[in-house]
C-alpha cells in the first residue's frame, strides 16, 4: 500500500481508503432507501480487519450511513486504534421518517458528540459537512460550528463532502475564504466533471478524497442492462435500465479492452485511472466484504500516459450518461 499526504495537513493516508457506507446496512427513511441493502456485521467486521491487513488506514463514514450503524461498527472494531484515520460527516437527519438537511451550529455540535461516542474517539480526525450547498455555506453558521469544534479539540480537520454533479460553486467558496482542509468529490472514469476543481483545490493545499470511484459498481463489470436491484438498495432508482444500457456499451467497446490489455481487473483499472492524478489524496471504493478489499487493493499500478489520455478524452462521450444520472440524483 502506498500513502499520500492529505493536503497541507499532517495526515498521511492510504491511497486506497475504505468507503463505509455499505456496512451501515439497508436502512430506510420512510420509504426511501439510504443504504446498499442488508449487511452482515460479521462479514463487515472481517472486511474491516482485512483492510487493515492490506495497509488501509483511512476509513470514510457518515452519521447517516445506516443511521449511525456504520460509525458504531467502526467504533467497535478500530475506534481505539489511533493509527487509523477516520473521517465522518454531518448534516443529514431523520425527522419523522423524512430526510432533513440540518447545518445549524446547534445540531452540528450535538451530532459531533454522538459521532465521537459511536466511534469511541475523543477527537475526530476529519469532519465533513455532508452535501452542504452554497447558501448554507454562505450563511456561515455551519462554518462557525466546524471552527468552534476545531478550537475545542473535538475535531482535527474539517472539510466538505459533495455529491452534486457541479461542485464548483461550493468548492470555490471555501477556497476563496480559505475555509476547511479538504474536499470529497465525485470523480471516476465515467464522471470527470470535477477534475478542474480538484486541480485547483489541490494547488491551494486542500486534501482531495475521490468518492464514487466505481460509479455505484458500474465500473466493476458486474452489471448488465438487465440488472435490477433490491428495493432497499438506493441503486434501484439511480441506475435505470437506460443508464445501464448506455454505460455498458461504452465500457465494453472502449474502456474494458484497456483493462484486458494490461491484464488488470476492471475494478483495478478504474481505480488506477483515478490514482494517476497526483492531486488526489485517496480514493474510497465502497467495501462490505473481505473479497472486495482484495479486489480494490490488488493490481494497483501506474497507468500509462497513453491510457490516461484516452480515458480522459472519453469525458465528452460520457456526458450523455452523466446527464441521465444527474436526473436521478
Amino acid at each position: 500500500m502506498k500513502y499520500r499526504k492529505f493536503g497541507n495537513t499532517d495526515l498521511r493516508i492510504s491511497e486506497i481508503g475504505f468507503g463505509a457506507w455499505a456496512i451501515g446496512g439497508g436502512a430506510k427513511v420512510g420509504d426511501v432507501p439510504i443504504g446498499w441493502g442488508d449487511a452482515d456485521d460479521a462479514v463487515s467486521t472481517k472486511a474491516i480487519y482485512s483492510a487493515l491487513d492490506a495497509g488501509i488506514n483511512f476509513f470514510d463514514t457518515a452519521d447517516f450511513y445506516g443511521l449511525g450503524h456504520s460509525e458504531a461498527l467502526l467504533g467497535e472494531t478500530i475506534g481505539e486504534n489511533k493509527d487509523i484515520v477516520i473521517a465522518t460527516k454531518v448534516g443529514h437527519r431523520n425527522i419523522d421518517e423524512k430526510i432533513v438537511l440540518d447545518y445549524s451550529k446547534e445540531y452540528i455540535v450535538e451530532a459531533c458528540e454522538k459521532s465521537l461516542k459511536r466511534l469511541k474517539r475523543d477527537c475526530l480526525d476529519y469532519y465533513q459537512l455532508h452535501s452542504a450547498r452554497l447558501a448554507q455555506l454562505q450563511s456561515g453558521e455551519c462554518i462557525d460550528a466546524m471552527e468552534a469544534l476545531k478550537q475545542q479539540g473535538k475535531i482535527r480537520y474539517w472539510g466538505l463532502s459533495l455529491n452534486t454533479f457541479y461542485p464548483q460553486a461550493e468548492a470555490d467558496y471555501l477556497m476563496e475564504k480559505n475555509y476547511g482542509n479538504g474536499l470529497q468529490l465525485v470523480f471516476n472514469v465515467i464522471n470527470q466533471r470535477a477534475l478542474t476543481t480538484i486541480e485547483k483545490a489541490a494547488a491551494k493545499g486542500y486534501g482531495i478524497i475521490a468518492r464514487m470511484p466505481l460509479q455505484f459498481g458500474l465500473l466493476t463489470g458486474k452489471f448488465s442492462s438487465s440488472t435490477r436491484f433490491e428495493k432497499d438498495d438506493h441503486r434501484s432508482f439511480r441506475l435505470t435500465p437506460e443508464i445501464l444500457q448506455k454505460a455498458t456499451k461504452i465500457l465494453e467497446e472502449k474502456v474494458w479492452p484497456l483493462a484486458e490489455k494490461e491484464g488488470l481487473s476492471k475494478t483495478s483499472h478504474a481505480l488506477n485511472y483515478i490514482l494517476s492524478f497526483a492531486e488526489i489524496s485517496t480514493v474510497i471504493p465502497g467495501i462490505r466484504t473481505a473479497e472486495q478489499v482484495q479486489a480494490n487493493t490488488e493490481g494497483i499500478k501506474t497507468l500509462s500516459s497513453e491510457d490516461k489520455a484516452f480515458l480522459r478524452s472519453l469525458a465528452r462521450e460520457w456526458e450523455a450518461v452523466v446527464k441521465l444520472m444527474e436526473q436521478r440524483g
